[in-house]
C-alpha cells in the first residue's frame, strides 16, 4: 500500500547529518524510558504505602490519581514553551526537576507529602515525551520519521515494562521507598546525559526552522486548532486511548474473575502487551516499507478488533497471552501512525501540537476507563471488549481512509 509522499509542505527542514541526531534521540529514548517507568510504578505498591503510612489503600491511591491528573493536564499548556525556548532544553530541565521529585517521593514521611511529591513529579515528567517527539519531528525528515519514532517507542515500552516490574518485584524485595530511589537514579543518569548532549551537540540547540519567532500562547494554539487535519488527529488520539485502554484496564480483572487466574499470573499475562509493542519496534522498518501508513493503520485496527473478540470469548485462560500480544502489536501499528502524523500536523507550532496530542491520549484514557468500569460492573467484560474492538476497527478504517485521501491530494 502506498506511503504518504513527502512533499515540500510536509517535509521537515533539512536537518543535520544523521550522526548528529542519533545520540540526541537515543538519550531522549532513555529519558522516555525513565519517565514511562514512573507512570504505573505505584499501582502495585499501594498496599505497602498504605501500611507504612497508616492509611487505607483507597486513600493511598491518591498517589496514582494525582500523578496521572498532573501528567495529562500539564501537556495542555506546555507546548508553546517548547516552541519558544527549545524542546531539548525543556526536556533536560524537566528531567532534572523530575529526579528531585522522585527522590522526594522516597523520602516522604506522610501521605500528603507523598501525594504532593507525586503531583510535582507528574507535572515535570509530562514534559518529556511530547517534547521528545516534537524534537524528532524537527530534526528527522518526514519520510524517515515513522521508522525513527518506532525505534524511539522501544524506550517507552521498556520503561512501561520496567515500571510495572519495579512496583511489584522491587517493592517486594526492597520496599516501596527504595523503588523511588532506584527510579530516581535512572532519571538522574538520563538527566546527566541530556545536559551533556545539550552542551556538546549543536543539533539540540537549533530552533525549528518551521517555527516563526515571537508568537504567544494564543497564536500557537490558534495555529494548531485552526487546522482541520490537526483537529482530526487529536480527536482520533482521544478515541484510540478511550477504546484501547478503557478495555485493556479490565483484562486482568476479567481473567481473575472468569478463570480464577492468580494475580501473579495476571501480571505476567498483561505484560505480553509490551512484548507486542517490542515486536512492532523491532519490525517497524520492514512494516513501514511493506504496508505504509495506510496499511499500518488499517491492519492495526483489524488486529485490535480480532484480539478483543478473542478476549471476550476465549474458552481457556492460556489463550490470553496470545491475544494480549496481538493487542500490543495492533495498538502500536495504529498509534505510531497517528503519532507520526501528529509530529507534522502543524510544523509551525510542533511543541503545542504534540502537547495537545499527548494530553488527548491521557484524557481519552481517563474517560474510557471510567465508562468501561461502569459497564464492567453491570454487564461483565464481554460488552466492554466487543465495544472496544468495534471502535478500534472503525478507527483504523477512518485513519486509513483519511490518509488515502491525503495521499491522493499529494499532501
Amino acid at each position: 500500500m502506498p506511503e504518504i509522499p513527502a512533499t515540500a509542505a510536509n517535509r521537515a527542514p533539512a536537518g543535520p547529518a544523521p550522526g548528529g541526531t542519533t545520540s540526541a534521540i537515543a538519550l531522549l529514548s532513555i529519558a522516555a524510558f525513565a519517565a514511562q517507568a514512573m507512570v504505573r510504578s505505584t499501582d502495585t505498591l499501594l498496599p505497602q504505602i498504605a501500611a507504612d503510612l497508616s492509611v487505607t489503600v483507597g486513600a493511598a491511591s491518591a498517589v496514582v490519581t494525582f500523578y496521572l491528573l498532573a501528567h495529562g493536564s500539564v501537556q495542555l499548556i506546555i507546548g508553546p514553551i517548547g516552541d519558544r525556548f527549545g524542546k531539548y532544553l525543556c526536556v533536560s530541565i524537566a528531567a532534572a526537576f523530575s529526579t528531585l521529585m522522585v527522590f522526594a517521593c522516597g523520602l516522604a514521611s506522610s501521605l500528603p507529602l507523598l501525594v504532593a511529591a507525586r503531583l510535582a513529579c507528574g507535572l515535570a515528567t509530562g514534559w518529556i515525551i511530547p517534547f521528545a517527539l516534537a524534537f524528532v519531528g524537527d530534526v528527522i525528515p518526514y519520510e524517515r520519521r515513522q521508522q525513527v519514532l518506532g525505534a524511539f517507542l522501544s524506550g517507552q515500552i521498556l520503561g512501561q515494562m520496567f515500571g510495572q516490574a519495579a512496583g511489584g518485584v522491587l517493592g517486594d524485595y526492597f520496599g516501596w521507598r527504595n523503588v523511588f530511589f532506584i527510579l530516581g537514579t535512572l532519571l538522574a543518569i538520563a538527566t546527566a546525559g541530556l545536559w551533556f548532549e545539550l552542551w556538546r551537540n549543536p543539533v539540540t540547540r537549533q530552533p525549528s526552522a518551521a517555527a516563526p519567532q515571537g508568537r504567544g500562547f494564543i497564536a500557537d494554539y490558534r495555529t494548531v486548532l485552526s487546522s482541520a487535519w490537526a483537529r482530526r488527529v487529536i480527536a482520533m488520539a482521544f478515541i484510540e486511548a478511550a477504546a484501547m485502554f478503557g478495555a485493556f484496564t479490565y483484562v486482568g480483572a476479567d481473567l481473575h474473575l472468569r478463570f480464577d487466574v492468580s494475580f501473579t499470573l495476571v501480571g505476567l499475562f498483561v505484560g505480553f502487551f509490551a512484548i507486542g509493542g517490542l515486536i512492532y519496534s523491532l519490525a517497524v522498518r520492514s512494516l513501514v516499507a511493506r504496508l505504509g501508513q495506510i496499511g499500518l493503520s488499517w491492519y492495526g485496527g483489524c488486529l485490535l478488533a480480532l484480539a478483543y473478540v478473542v478476549l471476550a470469548f476465549e474458552p481457556h485462560y492460556w489463550i490470553a497471552p496470545v491475544a494480549i500480544t496481538a493487542t500490543g502489536l495492533g495498538f502500536y501499528m495504529l498509534h505510531n501512525t497517528l503519532q507520526t502524523n501528529a509530529t507534522q500536523m502543524t510544523p509551525a507550532a510542533r511543541g503545542t501540537a504534540l502537547g495537545l496530542f499527548s494530553s488527548a491520549l491521557y484524557l481519552g484514557q481517563t474517560v474510557g476507563v471510567a465508562a468501561a468500569g461502569f459497564t464492567f460492573d453491570r454487564l461483565t467484560a464481554v460488552p466492554v471488549f466487543l465495544a472496544a474492538g468495534a471502535m478500534l476497527f472503525a478507527l483504523g478504517w477512518w485513519v486509513s481512509r483519511l490518509l488515502k485521501q491525503r495521499a491522493a491530494m499529494g499532501i
